[in-house]
């Protein structure tokens, strides 16, 4: 009689400590959806402000179509990649994001539209978001990371394997060129 309590006691304990780890793993998957969901806001929010950049830009740039053309091609891009993979919308976001930097560069040769003050306004709108922007990516690969060691560490990686949690794809810069350091010059 004991021994069937401690063998009925030690099969109540396993499978606590498993309902306890596939707990665990699909809060975890929540936080990771959560973090690209906040994402998805902020991409949202940057998609929205283009528009405008681009209409307050265009009185003063006529001679730049190019610039524009590129701009309003990768946020098309950036918007229809929204319900790809994490990896497709990285660099469709990376190469709205240069498209954008290409264009406020282009800004500086032209004094009158840096002191216009809906375009001040816009920027400092976008500087904004693309902040959160930033903010969030590294919340979300925060999150995936923990997600990611929880799906492949024992003894967590069984009840993962035996549920198909499957492992989540990081927010990664997929441009090589955003990935190195602005040159400073003061010469």
């Amino acid at each position: 009689m004991t021994f069937a309590i401690i063998l009925l006691a030690l099969i109540v304990v396993c499978f606590m400590f498993f309902i306890g780890i596939y707990n665990a793993l699909v809060g975890l998957r929540n936080r990771v959806k959560n973090s690209w969901s906040q994402i998805d806001v902020q991409l949202k929010r940057r998609h929205d402000l283009i528009p405008n950049l681009m209409e307050t830009v265009k009185g003063y740039m006529k001679h730049e179509n190019e610039t524009f053309v590129k701009v309003t091609e990768a946020r098309a891009k950036a918007m229809n990649a929204g319900s790809g993979s994490v990896k497709d919308i990285s660099a469709a976001e990376s190469e709205l994001s240069g498209s954008l930097a290409k264009l406020l560069l282009t800004v500086e040769n032209y004094p009158e539209l840096k002191a216009n003050q809906n375009f001040l306004a816009l920027q400092e709108e976008l500087t904004s978001t693309e902040n959160k922007i930033a903010f969030s990516r590294q919340a979300y690969n925060d999150d995936v990371m923990t997600y990611n060691n929880k799906t492949e560490m024992f003894p967590s990686n069984i009840v993962a394997g035996m549920f198909n949690f499957a492992k989540s794809d990081f927010f990664e810069i997929e441009d090589k060129a955003e990935k190195q350091a602005p040159k400073v010059s003061f010469n």
